[in-house]
């Protein structure tokens, strides 16, 4: 029967011994870097929670805002011209400043790809 082969004086240790190890520690390192990334992006994404429930919050407000705004060219039209009118008339005038806004928007996203 043949016997394992003693290691070598030298300290060399045979090649599937050298493989299996260098195996093992790649799958540690990668496991560590899989870690890494994860504590990372759960420490940016703790860092964003605040700014984007302000921003949510910021959105709202304006909304609220251009809503007042629209209601008041409404009613200021309404004492020249009546309700009905106003109305048509204040859709067409934010109608008008949405698709200008959303033209452009589509120009400088054509323009900038």
């Amino acid at each position: 029967m043949l016997k394992p082969r003693d290691p070598e004086p030298n300290g060399e240790r045979p090649v599937g011994e050298l493989v299996h190890q260098l195996i093992e520690e790649g799958k540690a390192y990668a496991r560590a870097e899989v870690g890494l990334v994860k504590a990372i992006a759960s420490s940016k994404a703790r860092a964003l929670t605040l700014p984007a429930a302000l921003f949510a919050a910021a959105f709202i407000f304006a909304l609220a805002a251009v809503t007042a705004l629209a209601v008041g060219v409404v009613i200021a039209l309404a004492t020249f011209v009546g309700p009905l009118l106003a109305g048509i008339a204040g859709l067409l005038i934010f109608a008008a400043i949405a698709g200008g806004l959303g033209w452009y928007g589509a120009q400088r996203l054509g323009r900038d790809l």
